[in-house]
């Protein structure tokens, strides 16, 4: 019997509709409806909210930069990771401090159920499970959302945030199907629509590795690794663990482990089986995340390769092997993973699997997150053709902001390149084109050290509190702190120590740098490479009730001053060409000088400034300089007319 199609009816009008509960969508949804717009969160399945379908953590380099930047803005992300922690860890101590990021192991099931319940607990927010299937848009403009069931949602301001739902194949060696992440469904008409109504879209693929029963693991065959001795979070409003509290000794711990020849072996004899090499997989995975058959082809010479166990939760029985991500058939990965010591009676709970998906191109977007073409529609996440729950939950705050301000008639908010990695991730998936899921890294930050996770919210917090996500206390939280910051500072300037101070020797002899014969003020002794946080605190004992990321943020701001100081005026030389703004009516066809690549980039792009422009992929310092001619050829035009 053929399905009849359902009547459409009016689901209620809208300021701001998401579509998706990822955590791209429930950033996007927290921030509309915190900023006063009435807002609908649409969702496959309300319990499967902000759910972590492949890594059981958040944060790590670049990453955890990301959801402290977050949190500064006022955003939900941070403050769910903290509550939700196993094990935090900070990573990269032994490089410099613009590296150094945390990692936190979540409990995926806690992290759902808080984040959930924060969306049910907003005022302005309505949820609704249910497929959306048609997008409707007047007279080139965002108009509403149509589900599977009939009811329209109507709003004139549209985010997509879909994941990897859309056409998404779950592929697991000979076994092909139509599903999304978690046997979850997948949205098939959505990306029909959306190619129906002109927009342009590419097909990637991401993987996940096996989960085993944690009962069937020998982890004396393992090496722990536990979370850190001190107390890190990534929010600047801290609160303890639900299963830690504030005793980091509690913390769960993970297990590192190796995979051998005979592992190697199994996936080499059945590399005819493995569809990332049978052509079964159209679309392109992620090079930094890549499959273990792909580490095994590729680094052919290698005899081991680094694997982590990781708990899923405090009560889970699932164990995720990171370094494992697989699509090989599921009685192989069986063989596979019981070829690892430790592993021999491993019993496999969820076979490891790859999943392609479509997603918007996101030259079509501007960089806050706002389709070009169509007024009120945007998207964020997974959608736009990059990886990772932090890339996608920076989006979704971007995008949820941008949306309340064009329902509130207000100008976007566009962070740049220097303000933060946010402004970096939105900067590249507009500029430069995707040839993978696009994840962000500390290398693609030139202001790294001024992007420190440290200072993140002395960057954004004001910028947070004039849109009007900061909290009351938030503010006076950030207010203190910078106080205390200064206040730091400036006792270090001023108090000074003679060679005779019993104390300078002890503290210099022992931290194995000479005493100055002269004497020195505290802040020219912070500058030296031998002294950290734990001498500052011995010559300053009057400073001891400073928090010690505090000290440590105010030490990396003294010792790099000189760098710090050439970055910001490497900033400065950038922002000249941000203020050169490219007239919106730019006929690129009429420039002499441009190469094809260069015009046909400049014409999908369409950038708002010189800097931009300079920085989309395919055009050159040549284009730059046949812009500039042709600018000032208009300028004096443009003079003379008058």
């Amino acid at each position: 019997m053929t399905a009849s199609k359902p009547i459409e009816y009016d689901a209620g009008h809208y300021d701001v509709v998401v579509v998706g509960a990822g955590h791209a969508g429930c950033e996007a949804a927290l921030a509309a409806a915190r900023l006063g717009c009435r807002t609908a969160l649409l969702t496959l399945n309300l319990e499967r909210v902000a759910s972590m379908p492949c890594n059981p953590s958040v944060g790590g380099p670049a990453k955890g930069h990301l959801v402290r930047e977050i949190d500064a803005l006022g955003g939900a992300m941070g403050l769910v990771a903290d509550k939700t922690s196993l094990q935090a860890r900070l990573l990269n101590t032994g490089k410099g401090p613009a590296v150094q990021a945390l990692r936190v192991q979540s409990d995926k099931a806690a992290y759902s159920r808080e984040m959930r319940r924060l969306l049910f607990a907003e005022p302005q927010l309505r949820l609704y499970q249910g497929m959306a299937e048609r997008l409707l848009l007047a007279g080139g403009a965002a108009a509403g959302v149509v589900m599977r069931t009939g009811a329209r949602f109507s709003a004139p301001n549209i985010i997509l945030t879909s994941g990897t739902y859309l056409r998404g194949r779950i592929i697991v060696g000979e076994a092909l199907y139509a599903g999304g992440p978690n046997g979850e469904q997948t949205a098939l008409t959505l990306a029909d629509d959306l190619r129906a109504w002109g927009f342009a879209l590419g097909r990637f693929k991401t993987g996940t590795p096996p989960r085993l029963a944690r009962q069937s693991v020998d982890f004396g065959r393992f090496v722990p690794q536990a979370g850190d001795r001190v107390r890190r979070s990534f929010s600047f409003l801290p609160q303890p663990s639900l299963f830690w509290g504030e005793d980091p000794g509690r913390q769960e711990l993970c297990w590192l482990g190796y995979t051998n020849e005979r592992t190697h072996e199994y996936i080499r004899a059945n590399l005819h089986r493995a569809p990332l090499y049978t052509g079964v997989v159209e679309g392109i995975g992620p090079r930094y995340c890549p499959s273990i058959e792909d580490k095994v082809v590729r680094f052919a010479a290698r005899s081991a390769h680094q694997l982590f166990l990781e708990p899923e939760g405090h009560e889970s029985e699932d164990m995720y092997v990171a370094g494992l991500s697989t699509s090989l058939p599921e009685e192989v990965q069986t063989l596979m993973l019981r070829s690892i010591a430790g592993l021999e009676r491993a019993v496999l709970l969820k076979p490891g699997y790859a999943i392609e998906y479509d997603y918007i191109l996101p030259r079509q977007l501007t960089p806050a997150m706002a389709l070009k073409d169509c007024a009120g529609l945007f998207s964020a996440g997974q959608i736009n053709g990059t990886s990772g729950y932090e890339e996608a939950a920076a989006q979704g705050l971007l995008a949820g902001i941008n949306a309340a301000r064009r329902a509130r008639g207000e100008a976007p908010f566009i962070p740049g390149r220097a303000d933060g990695y946010i402004g970096v991730l939105a900067d590249d998936i507009v500029n430069k084109e995707l040839a993978e899921p696009y994840r962000l890294l500390t290398a693609r930050a030139e202001y790294r050290l001024l992007l420190r996770q440290d200072n993140a919210d002395e960057r954004l917090t004001p910028h947070g509190r004039e849109i009007g996500l900061v909290s009351e206390e938030r503010w006076r939280v950030f207010q203190a702190r910078m106080e205390r910051r200064r206040m730091v500072l400036a006792r270090w300037e001023e108090r000074r120590f003679s060679p005779q101070d019993e104390t300078l020797r002890a503290v210099l002899t022992a931290a194995g740098t000479t005493v100055p014969p002269g004497g020195a003020s505290a802040a020219e002794l912070a500058r030296r490479p031998e002294i950290t946080v734990a001498e500052m605190a011995l010559l300053m004992p009057e400073l001891q009730d400073i928090p010690a990321d505090e000290m440590s943020e105010a030490l990396t701001r003294v010792k790099y001053a000189g760098y710090i100081a050439q970055q910001e005026t490497a900033v400065e030389r950038m922002k000249k060409n941000e203020r050169r703004a490219l007239p919106e009516d730019l006929d690129y066809e009429r420039v002499t000088g441009l190469a094809h690549e260069g015009r046909q980039r400049l014409r999908e792009v369409r950038p708002r400034n010189l800097g931009q422009a300079a920085r989309v992929s395919g055009v050159t310092p040549a284009d730059i300089t046949a812009l500039l001619v042709h600018l000032e050829r208009r300028r004096r035009r443009g003079a003379s007319d008058q």
